[in-house]
């Protein structure tokens, strides 16, 4: 029987060990071992036992969108195309037939709206609506093969990436976006394509994307290989 109380106390943990990771230390060599003990429970946890894939994220009013929300990139400059005309997102691995899809293309796939709460590992959260095709409408036009359990997310800046569950992806909420509030998708906030799911916490959601794998595999990623939770629900 699981003792939920010992659970919380451990995801507290972890909620811990995600902020340190956050602020850039890590607590050296003698400190390391337990984050890292305590982010992988949290992982197990989030994945096993909270995560439903029928669970889904509150939505708000388009009326209490946030002004402006933080941007983010790993690059020294802001990630731009040189052609934005021959991006093309590669679809590769367990699937029966990959795909290079042009923005033109995902645009004419079903569509999925929503304003939602973004939740970021360093304490804000901001509201903003988003605009994009379902990742599970992707894996259905490539024919997604039974062996795939992970997704692997890679994009442009600087060789950031995310690995994801399969079920995360598949979540109906996760998204492709290659709109905000109403508009193309901004620069400074991942175009042309983006990773986007009220889910997850802000650094699993890769954005400038040039690829998506689907693979047997756990993926590592940028951030979840220096110590942050792999999982990342929120």
């Amino acid at each position: 029987m699981i003792d939920r109380r010992a659970l919380l106390r451990l995801a507290a943990g972890a909620g811990t060990a995600s902020l340190v990771a956050a602020c850039g230390w890590d607590g050296g060599n003698a400190v390391r071992p337990l984050l890292l003990d305590v982010s992988r429970f949290n992982d197990w946890v989030g994945e096993k036992i909270f995560f439903s894939k029928h669970r889904l994220a509150s939505e708000y009013p388009v009326a209490e969108r946030t002004a402006s929300l933080p941007s983010y990139f790993i690059s020294p400059s802001l990630p731009m195309l040189e052609n934005p005309s021959a991006w093309r997102l590669q679809v590769a691995g367990l699937v029966r037939e990959p795909q290079a899809l042009s923005l033109d293309q995902l645009q004419a796939m079903p569509r999925t709206s929503y304003t939602v709460k973004h939740h970021c590992v360093e304490g804000w959260s901001a509201i903003a609506t988003w605009h994009g095709v379902p990742v599970s409408a992707v894996a259905e036009r490539c024919g997604l093969l039974p062996q795939a359990r992970y997704v692997r997310f890679d994009s442009f800046d600087s060789g950031y990436s995310n690995g994801w569950d399969l079920a995360s992806a598949m979540h109906p909420q996760t998204i492709l976006a290659y709109g905000m509030n109403d508009n193309p998708l901004p620069p400074k906030h991942g175009a042309p394509l983006r990773l986007y799911s009220p889910t997850k916490l802000g650094y699993k959601m890769t954005k400038y994307l040039v690829s998506l794998t689907f693979t047997a595999e756990r993926p590592g990623g940028y951030w979840e290989d220096q110590g942050y939770p792999w999982f990342g629900g929120v």
